[in-house]
């Protein structure tokens, strides 16, 4: 549920439409402790800029030196570097990161119709997933060359695949199916609801907000949202439909209205959707009035309701109570339970 691909593309079609090339890094396998695993992307302009992250900001430097050559020359690079131990001193880089990471770099311009990027941010912008397969080893006599992008199947694949294809005429793939962004709905636009926004921004999710009060349901309130929209609570789902839109494909919703009749407006309308997470502002006695007013339909909602809503991260600001929301949207997306980080 995480895209590597979404906090590429503004850089990405700043450079297209100016007709730049860049340089495309791709995570291809790690060893060891390292900050991004195999398929994350770092995409570098040529005048430096650059965007997502390989590591902390331990090898970007060099990456950057690098894709100077890369961009003007046009072949394929593939460096590697180990952080293990003291040869980590060898770089320069004292990352520390006790991990080795194996990356190539390629340019990504007009001269290959800025693949494999332009399929990936069509897949974003269009929500219908793309798979692709970079070339990278040739075995000696085998047609292709490195660097060359092959459109692949996405139902081969699945979805959010990042790993090595053995491919015909020795020819060895990496294949990347990235994940889409996911969507997040909140419902009320209360002056609490910006900093939710915000925080979901920063994970690349795509964000609709939903009320039915004009002075909330405001684009200018919630700049970057996909969508805004205004409309009585129980017209939900049917609001959604009309704009092609299907409850179905949120990820999650948070409902956070503060006003009880308009949420529970909402709880109905949810009860009949498949979205695995809806979250509800408030405390534990509002929630159970709520499903008082639900009766028989709150059944419905067993097992996906999560209320109060949050983890617990302390604080009583708006700020800290959109990061306890999206920090517990985030876990529940994962798999994980919010506890305290132990991986590597």
């Amino acid at each position: 549920m995480e895209s590597f691909v979404t906090p590429l593309l503004p850089l990405f079609e700043r450079e297209r439409a100016a007709g730049r090339a860049l340089a495309l890094a791709i995570n291809l396998q790690t060893a060891g402790s390292t900050y991004s695993k195999p398929g994350a992307l770092l995409l570098i302009a040529a005048n430096g800029d650059y965007a997502g992250l390989l590591s902390g900001g331990c090898l970007e430097g060099d990456l950057k030196e690098r894709a100077g050559a890369v961009i003007a020359g046009g072949a394929p690079l593939r460096v590697s570097y180990d952080m293990r131990g003291p040869d980590d001193l060898l770089w320069g880089l004292g990352a520390g990161c006790e991990g080795a990471m194996d990356i190539l770099m390629m340019r990504v311009g007009a001269d290959n119709d800025w693949q494999p990027l332009q399929a990936l941010a069509d897949a974003q912008r269009t929500r219908r997933p793309a798979a692709v397969g970079i070339v990278v080893e040739v075995e000696d006599a085998a047609p292709g060359r490195v660097g060359e992008v092959l459109p692949l199947s996405v139902q081969a694949l699945g979805s959010d695949f990042a790993g090595w294809l053995p491919w015909q005429a020795g020819r060895h793939l990496f294949a990347l199916s990235p994940a889409l962004p996911p969507r997040l709905l909140l419902l009320g636009g209360g002056p609490d609801a910006p900093p939710v926004l915000q925080f979901a921004l920063l994970l690349g999710w795509q964000v609709t907000l939903y009320d039915h009060r004009p002075a909330y349901a405001e684009a200018t309130r919630f700049p970057g949202a996909e969508h805004v929209l205004q409309e009585r609570p129980e017209r939900l789902l049917t609001a959604l439909a009309e704009r092609g839109l299907r409850a179905d494909d949120y990820a999650a919703c948070v409902v956070m209205s503060h006003h009880l009749e308009s949420d529970a407006a909402y709880l109905r309308a949810l009860g009949a959707t498949r979205i695995g997470y809806i979250g509800l502002l408030g405390p534990a006695p509002r929630r159970e009035r709520l499903r008082a007013l639900l009766g028989p339909a709150a059944a419905a909602l067993d097992g996906r309701l999560r209320s109060p809503v949050g983890l617990d991260v302390g604080g009583r600001s708006a700020a800290a109570i959109a990061l306890s929301i999206v920090a517990e949207v985030h876990a529940t997306l994962h798999g994980r339970a919010g506890g305290q980080f132990h991986g590597g």
